[in-house]
Protein backbone atom coordinates (compact mmCIF):
# COMPACT_ATOMS: atom_id res chain seq x y z
CA UNK A 1 0.00 0.00 0.00
CA UNK A 2 1.35 3.52 -0.68
CA UNK A 3 -0.32 6.51 0.72
CA UNK A 4 0.74 9.69 -0.55
CA UNK A 5 0.13 12.79 1.43
CA UNK A 6 0.40 16.66 0.23
CA UNK A 7 0.23 19.21 2.60
CA UNK A 8 -0.83 22.32 1.08
CA UNK A 9 -0.98 24.71 4.28
CA UNK A 10 0.79 26.06 6.55
CA UNK A 11 -0.73 23.25 9.37
CA UNK A 12 2.06 21.40 10.34
CA UNK A 13 2.28 18.48 9.25
CA UNK A 14 4.37 15.69 10.51
CA UNK A 15 5.12 11.50 11.04
CA UNK A 16 2.28 12.12 13.80
CA UNK A 17 -0.34 12.99 11.59
CA UNK A 18 0.41 10.63 8.54
CA UNK A 19 0.23 8.02 10.79
CA UNK A 20 -3.15 8.86 12.10
CA UNK A 21 -3.80 8.72 7.67
CA UNK A 22 -2.38 5.74 6.76
CA UNK A 23 -3.83 3.46 10.25
CA UNK A 24 -7.30 5.21 8.62
CA UNK A 25 -6.81 3.90 5.09
CA UNK A 26 -5.17 0.39 6.50
CA UNK A 27 -8.07 -0.30 9.01
CA UNK A 28 -10.41 0.74 6.33
CA UNK A 29 -8.81 -1.57 3.44
CA UNK A 30 -8.90 -5.07 6.60
CA UNK A 31 -12.40 -4.04 7.72
CA UNK A 32 -13.15 -4.04 3.88
CA UNK A 33 -11.09 -7.42 3.09
CA UNK A 34 -9.45 -5.51 0.20
CA UNK A 35 -6.56 -7.27 -0.32
CA UNK A 36 -5.02 -6.11 -3.23
CA UNK A 37 -1.63 -3.67 -2.97
CA UNK A 38 -2.88 0.21 -3.80
CA UNK A 39 -1.94 3.67 -3.94
CA UNK A 40 -3.96 6.18 -1.92
CA UNK A 41 -3.66 10.44 -2.62
CA UNK A 42 -4.06 12.44 0.33
CA UNK A 43 -4.08 16.10 -0.07
CA UNK A 44 -4.17 18.35 3.04
CA UNK A 45 -5.78 22.45 1.47
CA UNK A 46 -6.86 24.93 2.74
CA UNK A 47 -10.66 25.93 3.27
CA UNK A 48 -10.40 28.36 0.18
CA UNK A 49 -8.60 25.45 -1.90
CA UNK A 50 -11.49 22.94 -1.18
CA UNK A 51 -13.41 25.75 -1.95
CA UNK A 52 -12.57 25.91 -5.39
CA UNK A 53 -11.99 21.82 -6.37
CA UNK A 54 -15.47 21.47 -5.04
CA UNK A 55 -17.06 24.42 -7.26
CA UNK A 56 -14.71 22.83 -10.60
CA UNK A 57 -15.33 19.29 -10.03
CA UNK A 58 -19.10 19.31 -8.23
CA UNK A 59 -20.37 22.76 -9.41
CA UNK A 60 -20.49 23.65 -5.70
CA UNK A 61 -19.56 27.20 -4.56
CA UNK A 62 -18.74 26.34 -1.05
CA UNK A 63 -16.18 24.69 1.23
CA UNK A 64 -16.86 21.70 2.40
CA UNK A 65 -14.45 19.25 4.66
CA UNK A 66 -13.42 16.30 2.63
CA UNK A 67 -13.39 15.47 -1.17
CA UNK A 68 -13.32 12.21 -2.37
CA UNK A 69 -12.13 11.32 -6.15
CA UNK A 70 -12.58 7.16 -6.83
CA UNK A 71 -10.78 6.02 -9.61
CA UNK A 72 -12.59 2.71 -9.82
CA UNK A 73 -16.07 1.73 -10.30
CA UNK A 74 -16.20 -1.54 -8.80
CA UNK A 75 -17.95 -2.64 -11.93
CA UNK A 76 -17.87 -6.20 -13.59
CA UNK A 77 -15.45 -6.24 -16.01
CA UNK A 78 -13.53 -3.17 -14.80
CA UNK A 79 -10.17 -3.00 -15.70
CA UNK A 80 -8.54 -0.96 -12.64
CA UNK A 81 -5.55 1.52 -13.35
CA UNK A 82 -2.14 0.70 -11.60
CA UNK A 83 1.09 2.29 -10.83
CA UNK A 84 4.64 1.23 -11.76
CA UNK A 85 4.59 -1.03 -8.42
CA UNK A 86 1.47 -2.68 -10.36
CA UNK A 87 -0.64 -1.60 -6.96
CA UNK A 88 -4.64 -0.36 -8.16
CA UNK A 89 -5.14 3.00 -8.24
CA UNK A 90 -7.81 3.81 -5.60
CA UNK A 91 -8.04 7.29 -5.82
CA UNK A 92 -7.76 10.92 -4.10
CA UNK A 93 -9.20 12.01 -0.64
CA UNK A 94 -8.72 15.80 -0.30
CA UNK A 95 -9.20 17.27 3.35
CA UNK A 96 -9.70 20.62 4.26
CA UNK A 97 -7.69 21.19 7.95
CA UNK A 98 -9.49 23.98 8.79
CA UNK A 99 -12.66 22.36 8.36
CA UNK A 100 -11.38 19.50 10.44
CA UNK A 101 -10.00 21.68 13.13
CA UNK A 102 -13.78 23.58 13.00
CA UNK A 103 -15.51 20.04 13.19
CA UNK A 104 -13.43 18.81 16.55
CA UNK A 105 -13.70 21.62 18.36
CA UNK A 106 -17.91 21.58 17.24
CA UNK A 107 -18.42 17.74 17.82
CA UNK A 108 -16.30 17.69 21.28
CA UNK A 109 -13.36 15.29 19.95
CA UNK A 110 -9.85 15.53 18.94
CA UNK A 111 -8.45 16.38 15.33
CA UNK A 112 -6.92 13.41 15.36
CA UNK A 113 -10.53 11.48 15.67
CA UNK A 114 -11.85 14.50 12.85
CA UNK A 115 -8.75 13.64 10.45
CA UNK A 116 -9.41 9.89 10.79
CA UNK A 117 -13.02 10.49 10.31
CA UNK A 118 -12.65 11.99 6.97
CA UNK A 119 -9.91 9.58 6.05
CA UNK A 120 -12.43 6.29 6.74
CA UNK A 121 -15.27 8.55 4.98
CA UNK A 122 -13.44 8.95 1.83
CA UNK A 123 -12.03 5.62 1.85
CA UNK A 124 -15.28 3.88 1.73
CA UNK A 125 -16.15 6.53 -1.29
CA UNK A 126 -12.57 5.17 -2.78
CA UNK A 127 -13.91 1.08 -1.86
CA UNK A 128 -17.61 1.89 -3.76
CA UNK A 129 -19.77 3.41 -1.33
CA UNK A 130 -21.83 6.32 -1.87
CA UNK A 131 -24.33 7.81 1.03
CA UNK A 132 -26.67 9.04 -1.51
CA UNK A 133 -29.90 6.99 -0.98
CA UNK A 134 -31.25 6.34 2.94
CA UNK A 135 -30.15 2.53 3.16
CA UNK A 136 -26.59 3.88 1.44
CA UNK A 137 -26.04 6.29 4.14
CA UNK A 138 -27.27 4.01 7.11
CA UNK A 139 -24.65 1.08 6.04
CA UNK A 140 -21.89 3.84 4.95
CA UNK A 141 -22.04 5.31 8.46
CA UNK A 142 -22.37 2.46 10.31
CA UNK A 143 -19.36 1.09 8.67
CA UNK A 144 -17.18 4.14 9.57
CA UNK A 145 -17.82 4.11 12.75
CA UNK A 146 -16.81 0.30 12.87
CA UNK A 147 -13.29 1.05 11.42
CA UNK A 148 -12.77 4.03 13.87
CA UNK A 149 -13.80 2.31 16.88
CA UNK A 150 -11.39 -0.53 15.45
CA UNK A 151 -8.63 1.85 14.69
CA UNK A 152 -9.38 3.47 18.33
CA UNK A 153 -10.21 6.88 16.50
CA UNK A 154 -13.24 6.87 19.57
CA UNK A 155 -15.96 10.49 19.45
CA UNK A 156 -14.07 11.59 22.52
CA UNK A 157 -11.38 11.08 24.70
CA UNK A 158 -11.55 7.41 25.96
CA UNK A 159 -15.27 6.65 24.72
CA UNK A 160 -16.48 3.71 23.27
CA UNK A 161 -19.50 3.48 21.52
Amino acid sequence: MTVWIDNRTAFEWNAFWEEIVKKAVRTSLLYENFEQKCEISVSIVTEEEIQKINKTFRNVDSPTDVLSFPQLTFEEGEIAQVNEKDEIILGDIIISIERAKKQSEEYGHSLEREIAFLTVHSMLHLLGYDHMQKEEEKEMFFKQEQILQQAGFFRKEGEEL
